[in-house]
């Protein structure tokens, strides 16, 4: 016989939703939070916000849209020493939570208290006793290390964050990073980090709360760690009085310890605020704040002041907290009393209560073997008649997907208990906390409630904190001593806790289906494996009219859930997506978690999938005035936003869908959508009809074999990659992007900083390839610009084997696409497979990837135009002989090859290098390195290479240009010596050539030839440290310094579309089809780094003149950029001309004069004078004329300045003179005055072992100092020295000397030379009797 029993869902009751920090999502759309927007309610206006000055008692009467839990009384004003560090600004701009472990920026209630690093360490502090400390940092600031590349609030390199350096200490270390004291946190506060740490660095990472004398450890962990980025959120639950939080990273000998953190919240943490009044319904606590009625007794301190569970009003209630025993409760074997302290070293065990918040206090853990249900049965209750029955616990659910929790009713009948009807369930994996649930039940007839937690593998199921309300009412004939009844019950319960059981043959975890088992990895892989598709269902394809749901399984924990509903039981359109009032979907429903806000509904774990799987589903979502409903991607720690809702769609259904794509690895989806339940409207959320199609990876089609692709139509057989959060775009061409096809079409493109991204790089690839021949060519055009752009690879993967690097670039390559090819060799072997990749990765933020015209056709490629050694040999062969080698010099075998390649400048660099010591080639032997075939050439074109020398004499080293026969084109030989040197000779060429590098022994040990960098660049070779940039930077080299902030000058023309301003002309051709080198100084950001254009090594010379024309692109009153020349040597670096931008927006001409004693570099050094402002420094026509002195330039010869009138002119240059005889009156006063240079000072001395060099600033026409004045000026302004160590090794001066400085002259257009400057007496402390500007006055 049936009896009728009633279930109250937890919509119903008087409550209130409150979007505010104690549900995680309470601050603006910019925020981001676990990859999603996040939710924000207006507030009333802010005149109302306490002061901490005494204040006038004004009540406000906030809408009932507001958390009375965050509305403010403003009339109370806390004192000094209350109002710090308690997550409340009680102060009207915040300030009493300043350096609290976090800024409170925003006055705005229900806003999270952050730190991101930015400007400071927001008071948290070093405790560490050893050297292995934490210490504020950011990636542009130190070197190549394993430390991460970039923060986690920018996402750049120009983000700050708190790390602990490498330790090389043979002792175990910890480095503890504590916050400061803080006070009073709220039941449901959360702290969220973001924390760096590569496997292999640290042993341990440990997040503790101290609290009195008790320390809690909330979170451990002993890896593995994934390369970027990951996040952290623990709850610390209710805390009364000071705690203070430690983050703490251990190292051992055998690691390196290099750990950060960023971007530190907490969220929720807050106590409410006193209030004159609550809304109605709502409960007043002692203390005047305001909480939700479902509140009071519910176990939690959610007044602040324990008003809300005082003993003697909750006495009524029957709660059970497991401290001294089980209470009402009975319990069949599988449930067991436990605490934190002393419990196992199991990472899922709770570190500690719910009700004390303690490890010292005792909870209900299952101990059930996995696979057998733990039951605790409630006493049994009378029937509840027209009244609820409500039951409040805190559950623990984690360490394992296949945990279970289940609550149960069980009715009494006439003679026997009949069958369990299940009222909750919740599985999966819930986090680290204690979760907050509640049923009301309303029956007219006895009954009990039974608790069955089952566990999985490496699982914990928790109970604590079990109150009833005084509506349950236990039977009279009740005895504590009663066990459990008998009945059906272990019967009922088995087919609730999963419908995947195997019951005979199978295994644990494995599906029976005819005569298979089907193992879990093989569940839901979009491959059947079951005649009937068993094994594919539940798998998030679903209409929701199974009960099962498709698999989806809610995991909220705050105040919404999803639920599948009747359509005219949930909010929204009243009827299912295929019109059907009877049907049902899956709804935003009321819940009552205490944590985060969002709701989440999670599939089983699927795929892996192919490259064309698509997701279906149709949604109406309607919020007002903000909320959202996102799909999401987990895949290992990752969490990635795909899909996410238009603002509030209409009133019906709204079909759409996603492209999930290939996963390599299995992955879940996750539905997530938050809105403000209590707002006026219908506001809430629906997913209905959801399929998944065309997922199997092994599905193929013809669209997927098309490797060939201009990306016009679509992306042909290349799809995303999915293990990272950056992407590869295709996008139409649009301002300065454009493509390469047509100029405006379609290509493929990577911005490393839009979206923002925090993973290592974006993947671009084919799907499985079958090879038609032995060896393809492929050939595509790549985009590589802006100032710090990252690296750009080409990889090919083969099933079983390690991926092959065929290509890769790094750094810009100039405003304009490039023509790349590759050599694919194959294996023609059966079930030979192979896919392609392209991967850009984020080792720079500023600039642009792209990708255009992929081709294949059969046969070898060409020979490659630019070769750095960096993926492979480029084809070139070494004659069967195998004395050329490709190396590095950290790992190659010619142990006294160069110490550093040309390209990269580090050790881990390549280049191909031959041992020509008498054992290994004997004096007057020949090795020969020869490359694949060019293409004929038609037009001159300059081939140039990098070779390296050994100190001792290695022979000589031909190059030989191959047409069919060998013709000699270029020849060095002799000692050689620390630095990689130019060499270059035209080439033009009727036929297919080949060019052969010949090293010729000398029978010398320790001898060696390299090379490295060999180019094929069109038109004729210019003149050594000369360039007119219209084929590109010639021999200048623009390799990004990461002591320098990683940031490279760039090269353009004027016509050519770009994200960063450019002179609209060059100067060469003076016409917008010329080119130019360039810098973009607005990227540089505070800190100054720098960007340098170097020449190749110059020999030694005793007068020469560099003439250049520079041009400085500022808006009007900002002087921010500077270009300085630099003589680099292994002396250091000496500047020698430099000018800010006070002339702007015109071609000027310089001409530098210099001298130098041993070989140098020129370098051209942009750098910033302020703060950052947008605009170029460009460059051209760059001209170094050896052993030649500087001549005058013609007056008449004028550069591209601005006209302007005779009368303005006139008037300038009078009005110039006569500040120019005031200037010299004063400075003679002066000098007679003080006789001597002012500002002078023996600190400003040159540094021992560098040349003092100084210049002539040179005017216009006519001007002239005042005799008795010092104009004699070094371009350092305003540092006191010229000098900097030069970021390379080389030898050093010994301490003490100091060589003879020499006088080094600038000339500019249109001014003339000055003679030598007057000093006053004190000219003899100066070389030559020159005084340096900062010594002078003008």
């Amino acid at each position: 016989m049936e009896f009728p029993v009633t279930v109250l869902r937890r919509s119903q009751g008087p409550s209130c939703l409150s979007l505010s920090p104690e549900f995680g999502y309470p601050v603006s759309w910019a925020a981001q939070v676990h990859g999603l927007p996040v939710l924000k309610l207006d507030t009333p206006g802010q005149s109302g916000m306490a002061s901490c000055r005494p204040c006038s008692h004004l009540a406000v009467i906030l809408p009932a849209a507001w958390s009375p839990g965050r509305a403010w009384f403003p009339g109370h004003c806390r004192s000094p020493s209350e109002a710090m560090c308690n997550f409340v600004c009680d102060c009207n701009d915040c300030s009493d939570e300043a350096q609290c472990g976090h800024h409170g920026a925003s006055p705005v209630p229900g806003t999270p208290f952050t730190c991101d690093f930015e400007q400071d360490a927001c008071g948290w502090q070093d405790i560490s006793t050893s050297g292995y400390s934490w210490l504020r940092d950011r990636a542009g600031a130190v070197l190549e290390g394993p430390g991460p590349h970039s923060d986690h609030t920018l996402g750049t390199d120009l983000g700050w964050y708190m790390a602990v350096g490498l330790h090389r200490g043979k002792e175990a270390s910890t480095a503890a990073l504590r916050s400061p004291a803080l006070r009073e946190a709220a039941p449901t506060c959360e702290l969220r980090l973001w924390y760096h740490a590569a496997s292999g660095d640290v042993a341990e990472l440990r997040l503790e709360l101290t609290h009195r004398k008790e320390t809690l450890t909330l979170w451990k962990s002993a890896g593995p760690w994934g390369p970027s980025w990951q996040e952290l959120v623990v709850t610390t639950g209710r805390i009364q009085g000071d705690f203070q939080v430690t983050f703490s990273a251990t190292r051992n000998a055998t690691h390196r310890g290099a750990v950060a953190v960023d971007d530190v919240g907490f969220w929720g943490c807050g106590l409410p605020a006193p209030q004159a009044s609550c809304p109605l319904g709502h409960h007043h606590c002692q203390n005047q704040a305001c909480i939700e009625p479902h509140q009071l007794c519910d176990g939690e301190d959610n007044c602040g002041d324990g008003s809300d569970e005082d003993p003697l009003a909750c006495s009524h209630h029957m709660a059970t907290d497991f401290e001294s025993g089980l209470g009402s409760w009975n319990h069949s074997e599988g449930w067991a009393r436990n605490h934190s302290a002393g419990g196992p070293e199991d990472l899922a065990w709770p570190n500690r209560d719910h009700s004390r918040n303690s490890a010292q206090g005792t909870f209900l853990v299952s101990v059930a073997k996995s696979g057998t249900p733990a039951v605790l049965s409630s006493p049994e209750f009378q029937a509840s008649g027209s009244h609820n029955c409500s039951l409040v616990f805190y559950y623990y659910l984690h360490g394992s997907e296949a945990g279970c929790l289940q609550l149960l009713l069980q009715m009494q009948g006439s003679s026997a208990p009949q069958d369990p009807v299940l009222l909750r369930r919740r599985r999966g994996q819930l986090g680290a906390a204690w979760v907050r649930d509640r049923i009301d039940i309303r029956s007219a007839h006895p009954f009990r409630i039974l608790l069955a937690g089952e566990t999985g593998p490496g699982g914990v199921v928790g109970l604590d904190d079990l109150i009833l309300s005084d509506h349950c009412r236990v039977s009279p004939e009740w005895s504590a001593l009663q066990s459990l009844p008998p009945g059906p019950w272990a019967q009922a319960l088995q087919p609730q806790l999963s419908s995947l059981r195997p019951w005979e043959v199978c295994e644990l975890g494995q599906l029976p289906c005819g005569d298979l088992c089907v193992p879990p990895e093989q569940l839901c892989d979009f491959q059947e494996q079951c005649p009937e598709g068993e094994d594919e269902q539940e798998c998030g394809t679903t209409d929701f009219e199974a009960a099962t749901a498709g698999g989806w399984e809610d995991a909220s924990v705050g105040r919404l859930q999803w639920q599948r509903v009747a359509a005219q039981e949930g909010r929204g359109p009243g009827r299912d997506a295929g019109g059907a009032a009877a049907g049902h979907f899956l709804s935003l429903q009321r819940a009552w978690g205490q944590l985060r806000a969002e709701a989440r509904a999670l599939t089983p774990t699927l795929g892996p999938s192919g490259p064309n799987c698509e997701f279906h589903m149709a949604y109406y979502f309607h919020s007002h005035p903000q909320g959202f409903l996102a799909l999401l991607v987990l895949e290992g720690n990752s969490r990635e936003l795909v899909w996410q809702a238009p603002s509030s769609s209409t009133e019906g259904w709204t079909v759409d869908k996603v492209l999930l794509g290939a996963h390599h690895r299995p992955f879940r989806l996750e539905l997530v959508s938050l809105v403000d339940w209590d707002s006026p409207g219908q506001q809430g959320a629906g997913v209905d009809n959801v399929t998944m199609r065309d997922c199997s990876p092994t599905a193929t089609t013809e669209k997927d074999r098309e490797v060939s692709c201009n990306f016009e139509r679509d992306t042909c057989g290349w799809h995303t990659g999915h293990f990272t959060d950056a992407h590869w775009r295709r996008i139409q061409s649009h301002g300065p992007g454009y493509d390469h096809t047509t100029g405006q079409g379609f290509f493929m493109l990577l911005d490393p900083t839009d979206p923002p991204a925090r993973g290592h790089g974006a993947h671009l690839l084919t799907g499985p390839q079958t090879p038609a021949t032995p060896k393809e060519c492929l050939s595509f055009w790549y985009y590589l610009y802006g100032p710090q752009i990252g690296t750009l690879r080409l990889i090919m993967r083969r099933d079983r084997e390690e991926n092959t690097l065929l290509w890769s670039r790094s750094g810009t390559h100039g405003n304009r696409w490039h023509q790349a090819w590759a050599t694919l060799h194959h294996q023609l072997e059966p079930g030979t497979r192979f896919q392609l990749l392209f991967e850009g990765l984020r080792d720079g933020y500023h600039g642009t990837m792209g990708l255009d015209d992929v081709a294949v056709r059969p046969g070898p490629c060409w020979a490659p135009r630019h070769c750095s050694f960096e993926d492979s040999a480029c084809g070139f062969s070494t004659g069967g002989q195998g004395l050329w080698r490709r190396q590095a010099s950290a790992s190659g075998p010619v142990r006294w090859g160069p110490r550093t390649d040309h390209t990269t400048e580090t050790a881990q660099g390549y280049y191909m290098v031959v041992d020509t010591s008498p054992d290994t080639l004997p004096q007057g032997h020949v090795a020969f390195l020869t490359s694949e075939e060019h293409r004929p050439l038609a037009q001159p074109t300059c081939l140039s290479f990098w070779y390296h020398l050994s100190l001792h004499n290695p022979g000589t080293l031909r190059v030989h240009v191959d047409e069919g026969r060998r013709r000699q084109v270029f020849s060095v030989g002799g000692h050689g010596g620390l630095t990689w040197r130019l060499g270059s000779v035209d080439v033009q060429a009727g036929q297919a050539w080949r060019v052969v590098f010949e090293a010729l022994a000398a029978g010398v040990d320790h001898s060696y030839i390299a090379l490295d960098d060999l180019s094929l660049q069109d038109g004729p070779c210019p003149r050594p440290g000369s360039c007119d940039f219209e084929s590109g930077l010639c021999g200048w080299s623009h390799l990004a310094w990461p002591g320098l902030g990683r940031y490279s000058w760039d090269w353009s023309g004027g016509d050519t579309p770009s994200r960063y301003p450019l002179p609209t002309v060059d100067h060469t051709l003076g016409t917008e089809a010329g080119h130019f080198a360039f810098f973009e100084t607005g990227v540089l950001g505070p800190g100054g780094q720098v960007a340098w254009l170097r020449s190749e090594p110059l020999p030694a010379t005793g007068a020469s003149c560099l003439r250049f024309w520079y041009h400085m692109g500022f808006p009007e009153h900002f002087y921010k950029g500077e270009l300085r020349v630099l003589l680099s040597s292994a002396q250091g670096q000496l500047a020698v001309w430099g000018e800010g931008g006070r002339l702007r927006h015109q071609w000027l001409e310089v001409q530098v004069e210099v001298a130098s004693a041993e070989e140098f570099q020129i370098v051209f050094e942009a750098t910033l004078g302020g703060q950052p402002a947008l605009g170029p420094i460009a460059l051209d026509d760059v001209e170094y004329q050896a052993g030649q002195h500087c001549q005058q330039p013609a007056s008449s010869q004028g550069d591209s300045t601005a006209s302007v009138t005779v009368p303005a002119m006139i008037g300038g240059a009078l009005l110039f003179l006569m500040l120019l005889v005031l200037l010299g009156l004063g400075g003679r006063h002066w000098l007679q005055k003080k006789g001597g240079c002012p500002f002078w000072s023996g600190e400003g001395a040159a540094a021992a072992g560098f040349d003092n060099i100084l210049f002539n600033a040179v005017g216009p026409p006519g001007w002239s100092h005042p005799p008795s004045t010092c104009h004699q000026q070094l371009v350092d302004h305003p540092r006191q020295d010229t000098l900097r160590p030069r970021p390379q090794v080389g030898p050093t001066p010994s301490p003490g000397t100091s060589p003879r400085p020499r006088l080094v002259q600038a000339v500019g257009t249109q001014r003339t030379e000055l003679p030598q400057p007057s000093c006053p007496a004190t000219a003899h402390l100066y070389p030559q009797g020159a005084c340096p500007m900062n010594k002078c006055s003008v």
